[in-house]
């Protein structure tokens, strides 16, 4: 599968990703230090440095647990100020680690607590490299800090000489190693983030009309649910009008099925011409029925834009193959404050009802009573 979107800049996601991948570590640092000083009594022989190594290591290790523990609270004013934090504490943890690795190369006698320093240096390098791949400066700047003064000691004062040349081959890899985790896992981000679109497209594409674009009854079933929970909640009006195109039988019978399909995209876009509101829920309810919904507006909002539909209708004229095509609508409309002991569809029912009663009075009309 070729992922040819651009990738994405840094969001939250990507920084959620790398303080859940680096909580881990804050911990393996404490157990790595203990490890080094105190099984072979480093920490007798050298007391005054292991205390501060120990006490600087513990000291940054709980300033970045406090930091992941209240980043989630932060406002979002502040996110950018965040995230220098995160990545300067890390860069300082392992700049920290780094130079105490590098003051323990150069005292004598020390071989044993050397190579166990060497041993966890190579852990947490290997473990960061994965950690902060998702920000390739940061895992290449992180193992640069570690590494790079321990190396540079020993090239500058000619000893252990092999183990530097090793460490830079060591630091190398670890470079190569970053750029394709990390190439690995924006691809993957991407491919994710595709798939997530595709699925919203999916669904909104089954929750559309196919003809006229506007949503369908299957979305209107949830939608109505919602509205009508949340106004029963809050005590707020909600509306629904009903609206069907007046003789459409006969525009199919005189100029064909598809002049009908024409004038029943005619119709949706004035619906939308009319309906302007974000949270107007338009549908096209079946056949050439339609089903507006609105909440929290006044009865006599509702009743205002039920007759701007009614004459917006009227004065349209449909162009079609020479011909022009010229009906109107008649609307049913219910507007009310819905009690808890109130059923949904009785609603459907009344403006159903009422639709009908604007038929039978001579159509193009609207027929609304406050329930």
């Amino acid at each position: 599968m070729e992922i040819r979107q651009k990738r994405p800049a840094l969001n939250s996601r990507v920084i959620l990703d790398l303080k859940k991948r680096s909580y881990l570590g804050m911990i393996y640092y404490l157990v790595a230090l203990v490890g080094v000083i105190f099984p072979d009594g480093y920490y007798f022989r050298d007391p005054s440095f292991s205390r501060l190594f120990l006490g600087i290591v513990i000291l940054i290790c709980l300033f970045r647990l406090v930091h992941y523990l209240v980043s989630d609270h932060v406002p979002p004013r502040f996110k950018r100020l965040d995230f220098i934090i995160f990545a300067g504490s890390i860069v300082l943890n392992s700049l920290i680690w780094g130079l105490g690795f590098a003051r323990l190369l150069g005292q004598e006698g020390e071989q044993n607590t050397q190579l166990l320093m060497l041993i966890c240096t190579i852990g947490i390098c290997s473990g960061g490299v994965v950690a902060y791949a998702p920000l390739l400066w940061l895992s290449i700047s992180f193992n640069a800090f570690i590494l790079l003064p321990g190396t540079l000691f020993m090239a500058v004062k000619g000893v252990y000489l092999p183990l530097a040349g090793l460490c830079m081959v060591f630091c190398s890899y670890l470079v190569f190693l970053a750029a394709r985790i990390n190439g690995e896992y924006w691809k993957a981000l991407e491919i994710e983030s595709l798939l997530e679109q595709k699925t919203r497209e999916l669904e909104k594409i089954s929750h559309m009309d196919g003809l006229t674009g506007l949503y369908n009854r299957r979305y209107f079933e949830t939608a109505f649910e919602i509205e009508w929970r949340q106004a029963v909640r809050n005590q707020t009006r909600i509306a629904v009008l009903l609206c069907d195109i007046d003789k459409f039988k006969q525009v199919n019978d005189r100029f064909g099925h598809m002049a009908g399909d024409e004038y029943l995209k005619l119709t949706a876009r004035i619906l939308k011409k009319v309906f302007k509101r974000r949270t107007d829920v338009l549908v096209r309810y079946g056949g050439e029925e339609f089903v507006v919904l609105i909440s929290d507006v006044s009865t006599e909002t509702v009743l205002d834009l039920a007759e701007n539909l009614r004459k917006e209708m009227e004065k349209t004229i449909l162009e079609y193959e020479s011909e022009q095509i010229q009906t109107t609508v008649s609307l049913g409309v219910v507007v009310g404050i819905p009690k808890p002991s109130d059923k949904k569809e009785s609603m459907i029912s009344k403006a159903d009802e009422r639709m009908y009663r604007a038929k039978n009075r001579g159509r193009n009309r609207v027929v609304a009573e406050e329930g």
